[in-house]
Order: structure tokens, then sequence, then C-alpha cells
């Protein structure tokens, strides 16, 4: 991965790990927000676009309960990764506002903070996230983790045997059935923690839990949308977590909340599911081009 680092940034109760990818002196930064027993590896393929010029910062954390910021202590929870990722600003770009990037949950993420932080913000594009979900009726929150999620909240409970034994788990997801990619394969080596055997993932079920139950209408993000102020494009994917048809958001719902919020824009990316939204090099590319259309200008070489 070219131009790719890491770092970690002191927040409570430990460190978050961040991945960094950049060429030179960054003037714009983009905040990229993985989803909910994801990494900072779902924006590989996105980051390697936005970075082939030098003047772009993307910065994205493994969220607390995730990643290399698996063993950070609760509570989770959407206030609790705004404050962490208010910490990653402050540490990596404290000098500008930045163009934040949330996929699936981090959509959630990503709006808060720009609720309550408006002035670290300069704009949202919402990947397949952030705008609020709606229980089915009679169902259970824990329900509909379990069911909604299937396997990758499934893989939680597991110890598989070795690396191999999970990425076998991984192919047969439906969601990677149209192909294993480079790109697929390193983000799943990454998800396991590294202190096998027995392998499991870095992902902890308290944290996806507890986020999970804040997505739907009713819960603070939802509450939040009415302060935001800065634009937000959607990118729709048409199919969902296990790649069936129609996705996670009916174009009628992203129409009716254009309706409600007027500098909401969205559109569907084609032939792409949930994961390969950003795990596949067609998602990687609408989405880098959604953020690309997003960012200010680079300002002039000397400009303050």
């Amino acid at each position: 991965m070219t131009g790719y680092r890491t770092r970690d940034v002191p927040v409570r109760g430990g460190r978050l790990r961040v991945g960094c990818w950049q060429h030179g002196a960054p003037r714009r930064v983009v905040l990229a927000v993985h989803g909910i027993t994801s990494s900072h590896r779902a924006w590989s393929l996105v980051a390697e676009r936005l970075t082939e010029q030098p003047d772009t910062l993307l910065l994205a954390p493994d969220l607390r309960g995730r990643g290399r910021s698996t063993d950070l202590p609760g509570p989770y929870g959407m206030s609790e990764h705004v404050q962490d990722l208010a910490a990653v600003l402050d540490a990596c770009a404290p000098d500008r506002p930045a163009l934040l990037a949330g996929h699936s949950m981090g959509g959630f993420v990503a709006v808060l903070l720009a609720a309550e932080q408006p002035e670290l913000v300069s704009g949202l594009v919402l990947v397949d996230g952030g705008v609020p979900l709606v229980l089915p009726p009679g169902w259970s929150l824990a329900e509909a983790a379990r069911v909604g999620l299937g396997p990758a909240a499934a893989r939680l409970e597991r110890t598989f045997a070795d690396p191999a034994e999970y990425r076998d788990f991984w192919r047969e997801h439906p969601a990677f059935a149209g192909g294993f990619s480079a790109a697929m394969q390193d983000y799943v080596d990454y998800d396991l923690r590294p202190d096998g055997p027995p392998w499991r993932s870095s992902s902890a079920a308290e944290a996806m839990f507890a986020d999970h139950a804040e997505q739907f209408a009713g819960g603070p993000v939802d509450l939040a949308w009415p302060r935001l102020r800065a634009p937000v494009s959607f990118l729709r994917a048409p199919r969902g977590l296990l790649d069936e048809p129609g996705g996670l958001y009916p174009e009628p719902t992203l129409r009716q909340w254009q309706r409600q919020y007027p500098d909401f824009g969205w559109q569907t990316v084609g032939d792409v599911n949930h994961y390969t939204i950003t795990l596949s090099d067609a998602g990687a590319a609408a989405v880098s081009a959604a953020i690309t259309e997003q960012l200010s200008p680079a300002p002039a070489a000397g400009t303050p």
C-alpha cells in the first residue's frame, strides 16, 4: 500500500490505531470511518485512489473495539466514537476541517460528529450508512443485529484453526461470491487478532451490539440529523450485506430523506453490494470520485 503507515493516538483507556495514507505535504484531509465489525483496511482501495494526488491525507481509524483498537475498554456507542475521532483529528490534522466519509455504521458516527462538532467538518460522504434504520415490527435489537448482520456477527462467537480457515469462511460469504481479491484477503487477514492460535476476529461482540442499537429511528443519530449544516452525498449499494437485491436502503427511503434535507444528495453505485462498495475496484472508484467532488479545491502553492 503506497504512502501508507499507522500511528496510535491517545484516547480514553489507551491508544487508537489509525491508518494514514498520504504523499508529500497534505492540504486536504479525509477522515474515513469503517463499519460495525470492520477495520480501517476497508478503505485501502479508496485511499490508494485518493492519495494519488500529493495534497490529500486520508485518516482511517480502527474504531474502539475493532482491529488494533480492540482492547480499548467500553463503554461503546456513537458518542464515544465521536470523542475518539475528534482526538484523531486533533492529533493528526489540527489545522483544517476534514471531509468525513463513513461506510455503514461509520456513516452514523460521521453524522453525529458533524452535528456535534461542526467546526471540524467540511462535508460528508455517506457510503450505504448513516440514514436511520427502521426496526422491523416485533423484532428486538438483538434479533436485528444477528439476523441483519448474519455471518459477520456469527463469526465473533467462533474461533478458527488458522488464518487459512478464516479466509475460507469469508470466501463462502455471499457478499464475496463474485470473487475474492487481494484487497479482500488483506481486509480479512487484518481482521484476525494477532495473538492466535486460537484465531478469532478482532471485533468485540459487546461493541457491535452497543453500536448497532443506536442506528435506528429515534436514536441519537436520528435526533442529530436536524442539526447538520454540512452538505451530504450518499452512495447507495443496490445489494445488501448478503448480496441480496434491494440493498439496505430502498430508493423510496432516500427520496423521502432528500425531501426532508435539501442538502442531501444521493446516487446508486452500479453492481456492488454493502461490502464491495468499498472493497472492489468499481465501488472504490465511485466512492473516491464522490469524495474528490466534495473536497474543497486545494489552495494554490504558497497560500497560507
